[in-house]
């Protein structure tokens, strides 16, 4: 094989499908001769395979025990990029994805390296997922894992923060949580200069860097990190969400929360119905909202979703399927 990558691969491959073989019939089987079949040993070695070799007339190659897995040949920001992908793709609602992302997340982790399966699981255990759609990856990698780690540690953080005015500050804070909501990801915080909770969007942050000096967590005045950010956001914007949405479900509360509860707030009316409160910029939100909750529902304001949703579905009846070009 001319291609020395695609040997190395297929060189993998064959030690992953026999617990040993001897050096001259692998050479064989990849049609290369026994100097070249150590080098590519080698290269192996150098990724981190962990390869065994005997030496002697019938010597050969194995892989070591407990390499049924390969180790991680990527780097640390594509690591954690990767598992955040999967850590979001396993929240998601949708069949079979979920399953299978905790799997792969599952294996990832147990073949990273110790020093970033520790960084891992922190941004795994100190993120709250938010609402409002998948969460980008429009943050550092680094940034996040640096950020997570000393909220697991409950360790006192700094750094420099832009405001929406362009302004600079330096912040000392008290790290609580994170949380990815929409194409962005916020830190939820105690300021130690402002005294009280605070939240901060990641994008704007900059050169973060754990004191070494630990405290005591807070008492954070919400049910959680994402539902914080998530009234923070409200009252700034609230100038721009016109639209207050109330609908009345034929569902348990139980259930729907369960469907679309990080984008609203459901009150139970009795055991068979619920009222689902939401406030947007536009109807475009909850109009999907209510698509994905498969429950019969009554629209009690505002008027306008009402013809937004007649709107949709004549169109949605519309649709048809096409051979493609």
């Amino acid at each position: 094989m001319a291609n020395t990558s695609s040997r190395t691969l297929r060189l993998l491959s064959l030690l992953q499908t026999h617990r040993y073989w001897p050096g001259t019939e692998l050479a064989d089987r990849l049609d290369v001769s026994v100097r070249t079949l150590r080098r590519d040993i080698d290269r192996l070695r150098e990724l981190g395979y962990p390869v065994e070799a005997t030496r002697g007339v019938d010597g050969g190659y194995q892989l070591a025990a407990g390499a049924a897995l390969p180790p991680l040949v990527i780097d640390d920001e594509e690591a954690v990029a990767l598992a955040v992908g999967l850590q979001a793709a396993a929240r998601e609602a949708v069949e079979g994805v979920a399953e299978a992302s905790v799997r792969v997340l599952a294996k990832l982790v147990r073949v990273m390296p110790a020093r970033l399966r520790r960084q891992v699981e922190a941004l795994g255990t100190m993120t709250v997922p938010g609402w409002g759609g998948r969460a980008g990856m429009d943050a550092d990698p680094g940034v996040l894992t640096v950020i997570a780690l000393a909220c697991r540690d409950d360790e006192r953080l700094r750094f420099r923060y832009t405001a929406a005015d362009g302004r600079e500050t330096d912040r000392d804070v008290e790290p609580h949580r994170l949380v990815p909501l929409g194409r962005r990801w916020y830190l939820v915080a105690y300021d130690l200069t402002r005294h009280d909770w605070r939240t901060f969007r990641i994008d704007r942050l900059a050169a973060p860097a754990a004191t070494g000096i630990r405290f005591r967590p807070r008492d954070l005045p919400a049910a959680d990190a994402a539902e914080f950010v998530r009234a923070s956001l409200e009252g700034l914007y609230s100038q721009f969400r016109p639209h207050q949405v109330k609908v009345l479900v034929d569902a348990p509360a139980a259930t729907v929360r369960e469907r679309i509860g990080r984008w609203s707030k459901v009150v139970e009316v009795d055991a068979d119905h619920c009222h689902v409160h939401m406030t947007a910029d536009t109807l475009d939100w909850p109009t999907m909202a209510l698509g994905v909750l498969r429950a019969d529902f009554h629209v009690l304001e505002p008027p306008e979703l009402l013809d937004q949703l007649r709107e949709w579905s004549t169109r949605f009846a519309r649709a048809d399927l096409r051979p493609g070009d």
